[in-house]
């Protein structure tokens, strides 16, 4: 559920402009199971508080807009649903779907399919589940309530448990 709460601009009291499913849900059909539900979005910093009801009209990537941010949810399915039954061109299209095709960092070398990065800093929850972060040279086992920071890392999640895992990403754009 999405509750995105402001201030009444009349009498500056709080109330909610929308309570209910997010109407952003990105899937990945090569991935059953797999979604990223966009939350919320700011196309500055400091992001502006009022006379804003929704902003999710921006375009659908995966990285934040230049000096914005980007909140959202992804449901990251077991790998063994998907895994050795796909291949490039699915990934490829993917990371297009999403408006991020130069995110993609997967290749025949690389230890995850899905592996990405991105100019941002990123905070990571994990609500439910466990997840492995997978880097470049090590992997990190993640539970619930574990938290990443990430700075613009090269990364996969992978789960290899047997039940859908979610992860809250707050990402921020980042200079290097």
């Amino acid at each position: 559920m999405r509750r995105i709460v402001t201030i009444d601009g009349e009498d500056g009291r709080s109330k909610a402009i929308a309570d209910g499913p997010s109407p952003d849900v990105r899937t990945d059909p090569a991935r059953p199971g797999f979604a990223a539900t966009r939350i919320w979005v700011t196309d500055r910093t400091p992001a502006r508080i009022n006379g804003v009801s929704e902003i999710l009209h921006l375009p659908h990537t995966l990285e934040p807009p230049r000096g914005g941010s980007v909140c959202r949810v992804v449901t990251v399915p077991p790998d063994a649903s998907w895994k050795g039954r796909i291949g490039a061109q699915e990934v490829r299209e993917y990371f297009e779907a999403v408006g991020s095709p130069c995110a993609s960092m997967g290749s025949a070398q690389s230890p995850h399919p899905y592996m990405q990065k991105t100019q941002t800093l990123d905070f990571c929850l994990v609500l439910e589940g466990e997840s492995t972060l997978v880097r470049d040279q090590q992997e990190v086992q993640l539970a619930a309530g574990d938290t990443v920071v990430q700075r613009g890392t090269n990364h996969a999640w992978s789960n290899r448990s047997g039940r859908a895992c979610r992860i809250a990403i707050s990402s921020h754009d980042a200079a290097l």
